[in-house]
């Protein structure tokens, strides 16, 4: 690739989508992305994508004591005073701003100026406003707050911060990330904001640059129908789960391609960039192998012959329960509960709550191995197990052993009423989910930030570990290698994992990214439309 281009991250959170880009090589093995600036307000959030951005300035060659660090549990060293130069530089390129705040506009426009400047327009913008509010979620609960007005959430309206940055800054190109939700997501009941958005991104107005919008994952692999200027809103959602992420995310992805760079791209070229990483990657493939962990107890003494002594007591209540499943599938639960509390009676040394050690699944595909892994830990960071109520531990086995016999977690539904928990909400039928297995033979549900709450919603498939999953393995989930340091206390990681885009994902955009710009090069150069797919097919491989 000949241009390099300076990454601009906003709302950057702890980083997924700059780790990404950032390890993105093309055909001749050059990084054609370097992150010049990251914008993140969040305190915890902005330590890890601090911490993370200075040691990238290492390029894969991480500092001795910080493995030293992360395997023996040693203080954090003071990198200022180890790294003096490179931590004053990663100060300057990952910043803790409010996006939007007039008292930091100035400072903010004067780097922006600066970095637009300096490269000559080879600059990409890429980041997502907060999605709570455009979120199904987030807007059934909003619905239930007194006076909420949609019209007076700000968090509606942080598009429009992206969008100044994106007129001020002219980039060659952006991605901009967002909850699917936000395509149904209005304001007065009628405007929808998406539309609105595309207009924006399009640049629809009076002094604003022209981009082309793209999909880079429509459906039926067409990127526009015939007639049409654009795809359609649906085409900009990429569903994680088609491209090797262990995870059933969807995300609105939308890529622009600055006017003067897009009208060298023939329409004959627009296709679905994303096709050749289509893989299926289970739960199971990143999950087994990890270090195994017992769940805690919450309200009570903490010792193994104390969680023991719980756990025994719940797992012969779920043996001697009925499931209400069909009698083959009964039978299989009843024997696989009474297996297991056969196993754990008769074990003599329980895991900890706090892996030691570090594995992976021999089926893990080798891509995705390689991503996660670092052979350089002897232990995983962040895989510490939660404290749980005595009761959640028999339900949590219940689902877990239920999902074995069935091939699908517990409704509420099916709880035996013994199982049920005393909630008002319960019987409603609003929260079917409210206790849910992760199924290791299929990718698992979206990780979202609600895992800081209790992980009911994110039980660990394996019966005899019953727990929810640790911050670690929802990091797996989301593609997070394993040498990415979460800071904060452990309910703010779960919340920068859950609010992250997946790294591996961001590669692949990335990729794409990459493949669509030495398009608008080459043609621009003149070369023959053989020598583009030549081209285009050596990107990708790369």
């Amino acid at each position: 690739m000949s241009s390099k281009y300076a990454v601009v991250d906003i709302f950057a959170g702890p980083g997924g989508l700059a780790e990404g880009f950032s390890s993105v090589l093309d055909s001749t093995g050059d990084r054609p992305f370097s992150i010049a600036l990251s914008i993140e307000k969040e305190t915890t959030a902005y330590s890890t994508l601090l911490l993370r951005s200075f040691l990238r300035l290492f390029g894969g060659n991480l500092p001795d004591n910080y493995y030293r660090f992360l395997n023996e549990g040693t203080a954090e060293p003071d990198w200022a005073e180890l790294y003096p130069k490179e931590w004053a530089k990663v100060k300057e390129e990952a910043w803790q701003l409010e996006l939007g705040v007039e008292d930091s506009a100035d400072r903010l426009d004067a780097r922006l100026d600066k970095i637009r400047d300096t490269n000559a327009g080879n600059v990409v913008l890429i980041g997502g406003p907060p999605c709570q509010a455009y979120s199904l979620v987030g807007r059934a609960r909003n619905q239930g707050k007194e006076g909420y007005s949609p019209k007076e959430d700000r968090r509606h309206f942080l598009y429009e911060e992206y969008i100044r940055i994106l007129r001020r800054l002219r980039p060659a190109a952006f991605v901009m990330e967002n909850v699917k939700g936000m395509l149904s997501s209005s304001v007065d009941g009628k405007s929808r904001i998406f539309d609105g958005v595309l207009e924006d991104l399009r640049g629809d107005h009076r002094d604003s640059e022209r981009y082309r919008l793209l999909a880079l994952a429509p459906r039926l692999g067409r990127q526009l129908d015939v007639g049409r200027l654009e795809p359609k809103a649906v085409d900009f959602v990429i569903r994680s789960e088609d491209f090797g992420i262990p995870q059933a995310r969807h995300r609105v992805i939308v890529v622009g391609i600055r006017g003067d760079l897009a009208q060298r791209i023939p329409d004959s070229s627009l296709g679905a960039w994303l096709d050749h990483r289509r893989s299926s990657v289970t739960i199971g493939s990143v999950l087994d192998g990890m270090p195994r962990l017992r769940s805690g107890l919450s309200k009570s003494a903490d010792g193994d012959s104390e969680w023991r002594n719980v756990v025994l007591r719940a797992m012969a209540k779920v043996a001697e329960i009925d499931s209400g499943l069909p009698a083959d599938q009964h039978l299989a639960f009843a024997t696989r509960a009474a297996k297991y509390r056969a196993c754990l009676a008769a074990t003599n040394e329980l895991p900890g709550r706090e892996g030691k050690g570090v594995g992976i699944a021999a089926k893990c595909p080798a891509e995705l191995r390689d991503w996660l892994i670092d052979t350089r830990l002897t232990t995983l960071p962040n895989h510490q197990a939660r404290c749980h109520m005595e009761s959640d531990l028999a339900r949590y086995f219940y689902a877990a052993v239920y999902a074995e016999a069935s091939g699908r977690s517990p409704k509420a539904s099916d709880f035996p009423p013994d199982l049920a928990p005393a909630h008002q909400n319960w019987t409603s039928g609003k929260f079917a989910d409210r206790f849910r297995v992760q199924l290791a033979g299929a990718p698992s549900t979206t990780v979202t930030s609600h895992i800081s709450k209790d992980g009911h919603y994110f039980i660990h498939p394996d019966p005899l570990q019953c727990r929810s999953l640790s911050v670690r393995e929802a990091a797996r989930l989301q593609t997070f290698p394993d040498n990415y340091f979460f800071k904060g206390n452990r309910t703010q990681q779960y919340i920068q994992v859950g609010n992250a885009v997946p790294p591996l994902l961001a590669r692949w955009i990335g990729e794409a990214l990459s493949a669509i710009l030495i398009e608008t090069e080459h043609v621009g150069a003149g070369l023959s439309p053989e020598q583009n797919d030549n081209r285009k097919r050596l990107s990708h491989v790369a």
